[in-house]
């Protein structure tokens, strides 16, 4: 197999700019790796463009970067293109390729690019961003754009994608501007990995969490409420407070102490942490009595002041305090994305104030208190140690120390961990908690941060042996992430199929008559007082009808009453799970699902 590309100190090189420079790296081949994908997906993008210029000759295109699970390309035709143009591209996209047309590599002075162009707005509006004298031009056949690379030797190799949908996009991602269409794709190196990766779609399509969450009345936005704010239904509202209360338990029997912190601070706090300048495009602010406030996008700073109401001693720390915090940011519309990307959520949040000698085994603690939770939902997790981002406070050295704390504490403790270079919070390094779900997908969930700059910032302190004034070390952590986010993964992972503990429904009752209503609300009552939720399918419709509509809220166990069971102070089960019917006495039942129901603490 031949190589595709170089890699030249850490930098992937088109094979034509190795050849014209002299540069020698790392072969890369045409394999499923993530430097292969790199050249790969982006030269699809750059094949995807010239097929629609094909076919809409008057297109215009803006960027088609790679992103994380594929490719896009910005582009405007007065031409109406929708989801069935997808396959009309594709086959375009097929027919050039076997012409093997060479990818070309020319630069030439920006001057020259902005006459060469002067017709193509958005070509204009790309050089804008553009700092350098010059641009580089990839081209292919009679194809060519704007383009940093790299690429392919020749658009042959591309053999094995899939364009997945269509989309609006505003030029340059802001709302001012004119709206593009957006084409996504994905491709791989092989048959055999395109396929695996449509599979895992159509699987994950049948799973979305916006489906299912309709169909089981979980939750729904409303236009007229705004976009990214969700509504949560009944059926969700039980799911959250098990799932609530649960967590609760776990973080009293861990040493942690409820607390709670207002929504909105004075913006001269926020400007003290740090957040007004580095976070502040994510923030909503509104003035108060001509004082400006900030509506809080984290809770530490609630918990720093909390901190603050009395003096502290050696003795102590840790002091760990969690909220259920619900906070605010600002995602732009187009990134919104059900319960996974919203613009109020509610944090599992909790800070640790230790001491310096206290931190390793503080976060072994919180690693142990993850892999409970994870292992309970039957999650694989990884963990990635996350460094100094470019938007940063605090010294270099405080970076450095703090950063070699996490790494010796997972370290130390023989804990697996991949380092993400400048994925880091602004005020300190992190560990984020990965997660692969059921059909194999990663997702982002929980995190933990390790920040010696907010307790410098904002002059926190304690008393030591010898009374002096000691700074503490701030560790930052959310396990679920939010509950939001980790509902909408659950809700994917198990397919609407909730475990019982944390079901929002644990029973349906379907009484076939009126006359046995009675006793289905007898029964109802018996499981609010076991701490389980049941529902009554009572209504004017057909006993199949009401099975059918409690059976589409996936509910774990479905209990139907008639004459013999009233009489007989019994129940006849459906298990949903071990699709078994059976019958049980009342207490039989009533004790089958107190045992269910406590079976998980974290």
């Amino acid at each position: 197999m031949n190589a595709i590309a170089i890699k030249h100190n850490g930098e992937i090189i088109d094979l034509q700019t190795a050849s014209e420079l002299g540069f020698e790296g790392e072969q890369i081949l045409l394999d499923n790796s993530p430097d292969s994908l790199e050249v790969l997906r982006h030269s699809t993008a750059h094949l995807m463009a010239q097929a629609i210029k094909s076919l809409y000759p008057d297109a215009k295109f803006f960027v088609g970067p790679n992103v994380k699970e594929g490719f896009y390309y910005d582009f405007k035709t007065s031409s109406e293109i929708g989801e069935g143009d997808l396959k009309t591209i594709e086959k375009e996209m097929l027919s050039l390729a076997k012409k093997k047309y060479p990818i070309e590599k020319y630069e030439i002075s920006m001057d020259e690019a902005k006459e060469k162009f002067k017709n193509d707005h958005l070509k204009l509006f790309v050089m804008q961003r553009i700092p350098s004298s010059t641009v580089s031009i990839y081209k292919q056949g009679d194809f060519e754009d704007l383009c940093r690379g790299p690429h392919l030797p020749n658009i042959g190799l591309i053999r094995y994608f899939k364009l997945t949908k269509i989309a609006g996009a505003y030029l340059g991602g802001d709302s001012k501007n004119e709206m593009l269409t957006r084409i996504y794709g994905i491709a791989f190196a092989d048959k055999e990995s395109l396929k695996a990766y449509l599979d895992q779609m159509a699987e994950a399509e049948k799973r979305d969490h916006r489906k299912l969450g309709a169909e089981m009345k979980m939750f729904t936005f409303r236009e007229e409420v705004g976009a990214g704010f969700p509504i949560w239904l009944p059926a969700g509202g039980r799911l959250r407070a098990r799932l609530e209360s649960l967590l609760f338990k776990a973080h009293r029997k861990r040493g942690y102490e409820p607390v709670r912190g207002p929504e909105m601070l004075r913006s001269d706090l926020w400007k003290t942490s740090g957040h007004y300048q580095n976070y502040g495009e994510n923030m909503y602010f509104t003035n108060i009595d001509e004082i400006e406030f900030g509506v809080k996008p984290m809770n530490c700073v609630g918990h720093i002041k909390i901190y603050e109401d009395e003096l502290h001693s050696y003795r102590d720390l840790p002091i760990k305090y969690f909220e259920y915090g619900v906070v605010h940011r600002h995602e732009m519309t187009g990134a919104l994305h059900g319960l996974f990307r919203v613009r109020e959520f509610t944090q599992d949040d909790a800070h640790i104030f230790c001491r310096a000698d206290q931190i390793e085994e503080q976060i072994i603690e919180v690693v142990d208190f993850v892999d409970k939770i994870m292992s309970t939902f039957e999650f694989n997790y990884k963990m990635m140690l996350s460094t100094r981002p470019q938007k940063a406070v605090g010294s270099d050295e405080v970076w450095e120390v703090s950063t070699q704390a996490l790494k010796n504490a997972m370290d130390k403790n023989s804990l697996v961990y991949e380092i993400d270079e400048g994925g880091g919070a602004f005020y300190g390094p992190k560990i984020d908690i990965k997660i692969t779900d059921a059909i194999g997908r990663e997702w982002q969930c929980g995190t933990i941060q390790l920040d010696f700059n907010l307790p410098d910032r904002f002059k926190l302190e304690y008393n030591d042996e010898s009374n002096d004034k000691i700074q503490p070390v701030m560790i930052h952590r959310a396990i679920l992430g939010s509950f939001e986010r980790f509902i909408g993964i659950l809700t994917e992972h198990y397919a609407g199929e909730f475990p019982m503990f944390i079901a929002p429904t644990q029973v349906a009752i379907v009484p076939i008559a009126s006359t046995h209503n009675d006793y289905a609300k007898e029964l109802s009552d018996k499981l609010i007082d076991l701490g389980a939720d049941s529902e009554i399918y009572s209504k004017n419709d057909s006993l199949n009808k009401r099975i059918r509509t409690a059976e589409k809220t996936r509910v774990p166990m479905l209990v139907v009453i008639g004459d013999e069971e009233v009489e007989s102070r019994t129940v006849a089960i459906r298990d949903r799970r071990t699709r078994e019917q059976y019958n049980l006495s009342e207490s039989e039942f009533l004790s089958l699902i107190q045992t269910k129901i406590n079976e998980v603490n974290f």
